[in-house]
């Protein structure tokens, strides 16, 4: 859970007040569990919110989180020192750079996290989704779009110019990757 300071959540109520009604708070972890992993805290508009997220309910506000990167969140705080001409907003969170996979000898999961951590976030943007549903004996991943992906018509592009590369070039185990999916075409597509 992230701690907000009650001047902290102050602060960000007057910020909210500014902003569009239903707008929130979203803390995010770029590049979890990596040493160079970042956090921040930005404005989560009521259309960014997704069913991957989680609410934490303030005093008047919401704080989002990512799902997955509750972890890398664990014993955070965020508050607020207050001077006569300025202000800074500290965020502490000690588990960012932190790795959790458990078993290094469990490759599945260790892909399902990888798409969860770096793949999902920026497809869901889009309203989409990708899964891992197979692993084969000859080193492709095989993966099913849904939501926006699916029927979407740069999901080729999407996955070999973007998944794939990424994939490679953190499992050495894989040759490729290839969709499954049975693209059907229609309002849920993004493009």
């Amino acid at each position: 859970m992230v701690s907000v300071s009650q001047s902290a959540q102050n602060y960000f109520l007057n910020l909210l007040k500014k902003q569009k009604y239903g707008t929130n708070i979203r803390v995010y972890v770029k590049y979890p569990g990596t040493p160079v992993a970042k956090c921040g805290v930005s404005y989560c508009y009521k259309d960014d919110v997704t069913r991957l997220d989680v609410a934490f309910t303030m005093n008047k506000f919401i704080v989002y989180v990512y799902k997955p990167h509750i972890p890398y969140l664990r014993e955070s705080k965020i508050d607020i020192n207050v001077e006569e001409c300025n202000s800074q907003l500290t965020l502490i969170a000690p588990y960012a750079n932190k790795c959790y996979f458990i078993k290094n000898n469990d490759l599945k999961r260790r892909v399902e996290n990888f798409l969860n951590l770096n793949i999902n976030p920026q497809l869901s943007a889009h309203g989409g989704k990708v899964d891992l549903m197979n692993i084969t004996e000859s080193g492709y991943l095989s993966l099913k779009f849904s939501g926006g992906c699916n029927g979407c018509s740069m999901v080729q592009k999407t996955l070999k110019e973007g998944i794939e590369k990424q994939i490679l070039a953190k499992f050495s185990e894989f040759k490729g990757v290839y969709d499954i999916t049975q693209h059907n075409r229609g309002n849920h597509s993004y493009y």
